[in-house]
């Protein structure tokens, strides 16, 4: 547009702009100078600042704080008053940043994640209940597992014909019997099951001195052991896709949970099974170990070409959840 206008006075405008390619349009419009933009007057329509002001305050009030604009509009009509629309209503509080849902609603505290320690057996305890195929369809059955975090050793389980607080309560009631619990020893852990936040568990757990803690909502990763626990059971080889019947799947149980806690070595545990670290066995059977690989790399030190083996160490601590360190 420059060239434009440095060659026009010379050469004419209209020759220029054809041979630059340029609209003489977009150049005649270019030199009438720019105006200042008149004002928009407002519209009859509009309401002053002061009944702005007074509809925000109405809509404020207590009587209509929690209702909604078109509640507000009727109910004012009906009683024979008109301040503005529905539509002005909400440009109103949308000029006040204020949320259009204004009805009481349900709010969803705020879970906090559970963070738990075990150092020991029967510090920790994780339970949870799944469910085993029954005979045809929609038939269940519901396995209750009660496992220790440290040893992971299933301290008390249970198969029934269905999900309740009164059995959940039976277990754990003769789990805690079993292993002669301690007012004030023991923390249970469950996810938010119906059975695991009932009123009928929280009062057995409160009087027998035991405290209660809960995963967040649709957190697997709050209650691990369990989890994991579950997924062994049903990777089993011999797991049936579907139990015959509730006695056959009380005699599966027994058999695999004489399995897990006894001759199961669990790679989370050192190889060790959950009985030997439960019952408190674990030095023994590591020094055991220890003479058995110093034989060996004494007869073939060759074969080592690390040096002197040592067994898996005998763990010390399990989390949930384990707090997260700042780098900084």
């Amino acid at each position: 547009m420059r060239a434009v206008e440095q060659l026009a006075p010379s050469l004419g405008v209209a020759p220029v702009c054809t041979g630059l390619g340029v609209s003489r349009a977009s150049y005649y419009r270019k030199q009438k100078p720019k105006g200042e933009p008149k004002p928009k007057p407002k519209p009859q329509r509009t309401l002053s600042n002061e009944e702005r002001q007074q509809i925000l305050d109405l809509l404020h009030s207590e009587r209509f704080v929690d209702q909604s604009p078109q509640e507000v509009y009727a109910t004012l009509l009906d009683e024979g008053t008109y301040l503005c629309s529905i539509r002005t209503m909400y440009r109103i509080l949308a000029d006040h940043a204020e949320v259009r849902e204004r009805r009481n609603q349900l709010r969803h505290p705020n879970y906090t994640k559970p963070e738990l320690l075990a150092t020991r057996a029967n510090q920790l305890w994780s339970w949870d209940i799944t469910k085993l195929y029954g005979p045809c369809k929609w038939t269940y059955y519901y396995l209750y597992v009660i496992l220790d975090v440290f040893s992971r050793y299933v301290v008390g389980w249970m198969v029934a014909h269905r999900e309740a607080a009164t059995l959940a309560e039976r277990l754990i009631e003769q789990t805690l019997q079993n292993q002669q619990i301690q007012p004030g020893q023991l923390t249970i852990h469950a996810d938010r099951g119906a059975a695991m936040t009932s009123k009928a568990v929280a009062l057995l757990l409160a009087d027998l001195g035991v405290t209660k803690t809960h995963s967040r909502p649709h957190v697997s990763n709050d209650n691990p052991y369990s989890e994991a626990q579950f997924k062994t059971l049903k990777y089993q080889p011999q797991f049936p896709k579907q139990f015959g019947s509730i006695e056959d799947a009380r005699t599966f149980c027994q058999t695999f949970f004489q399995w897990y806690n006894h001759d199961h070595h669990h790679s989370g545990i050192g190889l060790l099974t959950p009985a030997i670290l439960h019952y408190g066995q674990a030095p023994v059977v590591t020094q055991h170990r220890e003479q058995v690989l110093q034989a060996a790399y004494h007869t073939h030190p060759e074969r080592f070409v690390k040096g002197l083996p040592l067994p898996p160490a005998i763990p010390t601590k399990a989390w949930i959840n384990p707090p997260v360190v700042s780098s900084s």
